[in-house]
């Protein structure tokens, strides 16, 4: 399904501050040695991450979902001296990847790699989070999202990727796919808490904006 009209994404690329050599080395990457490249977040939404983070200046990120690490570096841009961005990912080979080019370009200090399923290790950790961004598989996001609540301090923030599912979300139920219907359910069970207040960004594929209330 078209979202919107034909060019208008590659305009406002245009006009967005070009990607940093690390960016479009890890883009060319991604391009070339992944089955699914559309799964990076990419030159707009990466810089609105970027720009996000530099808004909160946070000290503690968490990511849930690391594919290739564009995202998280977009995201540890606006971290605060000595803070840092954990990302979690499943997929060990591409973990190490990720690792490998994030060290040489000399962020392992400020991004640290856990590997292995997010239902296991979101309950191990203990630091308090100012920003959340969920991007991985779908039908767990209402999981990953109640796991790390509590985690998230009280006028911190968690982004929610992928949210539109390609324009699944204005079908009947009938006709949407399993990731789909799990993501309406997502955004559904964000929009009913009373502990967050939430924007549904038309950005790319849809990205949610959520901040938890202080009180």
């Amino acid at each position: 399904m078209e979202l919107f009209a034909g060019g208008l994404e590659d305009y406002a690329a245009r006009y967005t501050t070009p990607e940093s050599a690390l960016l479009q080395e890890i883009a060319a990457y991604t391009q070339a040695h992944t089955s699914r490249p559309g799964m990076m977040s990419g030159h707009v939404q990466g810089m609105l991450l970027q720009m996000i983070s530099w808004m909160i200046r946070p000290m503690h990120i968490l990511e849930i979902g690391t594919f290739t690490g564009y995202s998280a570096v977009c995201l540890a841009a606006g971290l605060q001296p000595g803070g840092y961005l954990i990302t979690i990912d499943r997929d060990a080979a591409q973990h190490q990847q990720a690792r490998e080019r994030i060290t040489r370009a000399g962020l392992a200090d400020r991004i640290r790699f856990l590997t292995g399923p997010a239902l296991d290790i979101l309950p191990t950790l203990r630091e308090r989070f100012d920003l959340v961004f969920i991007d991985a598989d779908k039908e767990h996001y209402v999981d990953y999202y109640e796991l790390v609540i509590d985690r998230v301090r009280p006028g911190g923030f968690i982004l929610a990727d992928n949210v539109l599912f390609h324009g699944e979300v204005l079908l009947p139920e009938s006709r949407q796919s399993k990731a789909a219907k799990a993501i309406q359910r997502f955004t559904t069970h964000v929009a009913a808490d009373a502990r967050v207040e939430q924007v549904l960004l038309t950005v790319r594929d849809g990205l949610m904006l959520i901040r938890k209330k202080a009180s």
